[in-house]
């Protein structure tokens, strides 16, 4: 799947020690000494807690958590009426892995699909010195051919709530993706844990053919046909044929709601009727919690939420409301929508309570400008040292408008560009075989490499959007920093730089026109992909590869025979 995009960015590093560091907080509560999970949330095994830093430190449980997955054809009915769709065991979503922080995680992946090879991308793991096992093809590994089996294997090093999908083409936009819940500590109390909660769209015909129609008609995207939670919703052409989608509260208790935005081009407000939520993390990074009527979530993004249940016992709205309109100068776009109404998707109920919801409201304001949320403070205290660096002196790239081009068949079809060039990677011959070839041309020049060597150090990154279009920034392998973000052009004289703990996760939002100031760790050695999270655009070419400690790729892994007979069975079929 090519990935990235349009972007400006600056690679740009600090040299010397890492410029990340802790910094103890005081106002953060601690949690008391080696309490485990069960006498407070922000504990875990009495050994470690929700003040852990887990990029250097954390559990290994020495169990292994397996899976098997069979990819497959099959008709569904995710609105009540017949569908041809890609599944996971035979259902989309497809099955949540579940494991504790620390397991090893083992999923044995069978590709029975008829007439598409593939790949499962692990999005948000980090994969340390792991590359070989991300999942995305042309960076790390072949496509998985049909009739092949792969078995993918990596560290639950983080904790909190993410999920899996294929990488190969818009694949995943028919229904080949899951979601992950890795158990650990929280930053804040709860009752009852409900798991997660998959946001996603579906349009009239297969992803692979909205694909082709969005890269032949220009930068509007194809209209989506309805929302679906958790795989299912009402048909809006008649709401007797499919279901909603329902879940429980219990009076008096606080509930803990993972959300994940699984779409393939939709930017999502979240609300609960009548119910403030308490926002606790933000990807796989636990955040200070604050209180909020609503969120607002990109794709590929992750909010775990606790909800108190203090209402009067009845049943609520759950508003998943799609974001898809122009906001004018200096705003964003995202997604299209046909339907005017589609904020009463799914509900709530209390124990005792039946029926749909009888009250509305009130409904939160819409966000058209498809902007991240602003109140991301990390729990996990890291500062940036910006010294011996100049951010008026960085290289910028910028992230073009859509462009036109001609594909290989002659047909006129749109491309985006990030530093002048569309990426296109080579599925028969990835990035890692030719570092392990040591074949240091990189040929062809569309792999767009950018190559982070100094260990340790603090990679800057300048992404400018010069397109009003919002872009779902997905960067593997890591957590990134954001220094800052905004709309218009970036003014390095004017623009407040936040280097004390600034929000840290790894998919945020470049606005529309405007532009995002990211600061990357330079501490993992392998290739990772820099993406546009839109499927169109991501397989039209906004994407980068990240060749990071290209000598030390492979001092903790090889490219062992199963890896080896994944790319000969790929290049056969």
């Amino acid at each position: 799947m090519r990935l990235f995009g349009y972007i400006s960015l600056i690679a740009a590093l600090v040299p010397g020690l890492s410029a990340l560091t802790i910094t103890p907080d005081s106002h953060v509560p601690h949690p008391p000494s080696k309490c485990t999970n069960a006498q407070s949330r922000l504990c875990w095994d009495g050994k470690y807690d929700i003040n852990t830093d887990y990029y250097t430190s954390g559990p290994r449980t020495g169990k292994t958590v397996r899976y098997n997955f069979v990819l497959s054809n099959v008709t569904l009915h995710p609105e009540g009426v017949p569908r041809h769709m890609l599944a996971v065991n035979g259902q989309v979503p497809g099955p949540t892995i579940i494991a504790n922080w620390g397991d090893m995680i083992e999923v044995t992946v069978t590709n029975k699909l008829k007439d598409n090879a593939t790949s499962i991308h692990w999005h948000g793991v980090r994969q340390l010195e792991n590359s070989k096992y991300d999942g995305t093809n042309g960076i790390t590994e072949c496509p998985l051919a049909p009739g092949d089996t792969k078995v993918y294997r990596f560290l639950a090093e983080q904790y909190g709530t993410s999920w899996y999908h294929s990488h190969y083409s818009a694949q995943y936009g028919d229904g080949t993706w899951g979601t992950i819940l890795i158990n650990g500590p929280a930053s804040a109390e709860y009752d009852i844990d409900l798991g997660t909660i998959a946001l996603s769209t579906i349009y009239n015909q297969t992803a692979f053919q909205e694909g082709v129609a969005a890269e032949q008609v220009g930068p509007l995207p194809p209209s989506t046909q309805n929302t679906l939670i958790n795989g299912t919703n009402v048909f809006l052409a008649d709401p007797s044929l499919g279901k909603r989608f329902q879940t429980t509260f219990k009076p008096g208790k606080t509930h803990r709601i993972r959300f994940v935005n699984t779409a393939v081009d939709s930017f999502f407000v979240v609300s609960l009727d009548n119910h403030n939520m308490t926002v606790i993390a933000s990807d796989f990074v636990p955040i200070r919690p604050y209180t909020t009527g609503s969120i607002s979530i990109g794709i590929g993004q992750r909010y775990d939420v606790v909800i108190e249940a203090n209402q009067p016992v009845a049943t609520y709205w759950l508003r998943v409301t799609q974001q898809g309109n122009f906001a004018g100068t200096g705003g964003g776009f995202c997604g299209a929508v046909n339907s005017a109404d589609r904020t009463e998707n799914g509900f709530i109920a209390y124990q005792g309570a039946s029926g749909l919801p009888k009250t509305v409201g009130p409904i939160p304001a819409n966000n058209t400008q498809c902007t991240d949320e602003t109140q991301l403070v990390p729990y996990l205290p890291i500062t940036v040292d910006p010294s011996g660096f100049d951010l008026s002196d960085a290289s910028v790239f910028n992230v073009s408008q859509p462009l036109n081009s001609t594909d290989p068949l002659g047909r006129q079809v749109i491309r985006w560009t990030i530093a002048g060039k569309t990426e296109i990677g080579q599925w028969d011959y990835p990035t890692l075989q030719q570092l392990a070839d040591r074949n240091t041309t990189f040929s062809p020049p569309t792999l767009n490499p950018v190559f982070l060597n100094k260990p340790d150090s603090t990679a800057y990154w300048i992404v400018n959007n010069t397109f009003p279009i919002a872009h779902p920034m997905h960067l593997h392998g890591h957590d990134f920093n954001i220094i800052a973000s905004g709309a218009g052009t970036f003014d390095p004289s004017t623009v407040k730089l936040n280097w004390n703990n600034p929000p840290r996760r790894d998919t945020a939002m470049l606005p529309g026109s405007g532009y995002l100031i990211l600061a990357v760790k330079v501490d993992n050695p392998g290739t990772w992909l820099f993406h546009c999270h839109i499927a169109w655009h991501v397989s039209q070419g906004l994407s980068l590869q990240v060749i990071e400690r290209q000598d030390e790729i492979f001092d903790h892994q090889t490219l062992d025979p199963a890896w080896e007979k994944t790319c000969k069975n790929f290049k056969k079929w």
